[in-house]
């Protein structure tokens, strides 16, 4: 986490995403503690973002509502990676990669990122996913996926996550993959004072 310093500005954003199908307000703080305050229809999601935020020490407040679950869900992600991308502006001096594993029981995810303005989203796993919902919801693994695609396109973050050992249910695999991503994305947003200027040799992230 990166220290506070008056040379270091605040990496904060407002989000807010306002269409026909859904109205979605909140806040993000990069260099927080981890606060959070999140309430959308889906309570897995606010789960995962909760876990998400408290890991990686972002501060979260987050409101959502719409029409319809697929709605909400991808333009929660499309909000959420705006917000990221803005409140890191243009990237001055953060180590811009990061990599984490995470284990919730059985299952183990690893998680490794790139701040490189080149969005990719990379799932590898040597077996058969057979899982059903997240406990007794109707929140599946193609919602989370529909979430982290949204989020990754709209923050220009690249993710390539590596599923180590078969989960025995949906919860802890999704729980182990947003506290994997939290990680590394507070290692690849933390401020490394040996950078003077942008993580690129092109001079620029996009």
């Amino acid at each position: 986490m990166a220290k506070k310093d008056s040379k270091i500005k605040a990496r904060r954003a407002i989000i807010g995403r306002r269409t026909a199908e859904v109205d979605i307000r909140g806040e993000l703080n990069l260099d927080g503690t981890g606060k959070t305050q999140i309430v959308t229809p889906f309570e897995p999601l606010n789960h995962l973002l909760t876990v998400f935020a408290f890991h990686g020490y972002f501060d979260l407040k987050l409101s959502a509502k719409g029409d319809l679950e697929h709605h909400i869900i991808e333009d929660i992600g499309i909000a959420l990676g705006k917000a990221f991308k803005e409140a890191l502006a243009d990237k001055a001096g953060i180590s811009r990669y990061g990599c984490f594993t995470a284990v919730m029981d059985e299952t183990a995810v690893e998680a490794a990122v790139d701040i490189g303005g080149r969005p990719h989203l990379q799932k590898v796993c040597g077996f058969i996913l057979s899982l059903g919902n997240f406990d007794n919801t109707n929140f599946n693994y193609d919602k989370a996926e529909e979430f982290l695609k949204a989020f990754i396109q709209h923050a220009g973050i690249s993710l390539v996550y590596i599923i180590k050992s078969s989960p025995d249910d949906l919860h802890h695999l999704l729980e182990a993959l947003f506290k994997a991503l939290s990680k590394a994305l507070e290692q690849a947003t933390r401020i490394d004072p040996r950078r003077k200027g942008v993580p690129s040799t092109k001079g620029i992230i996009d």
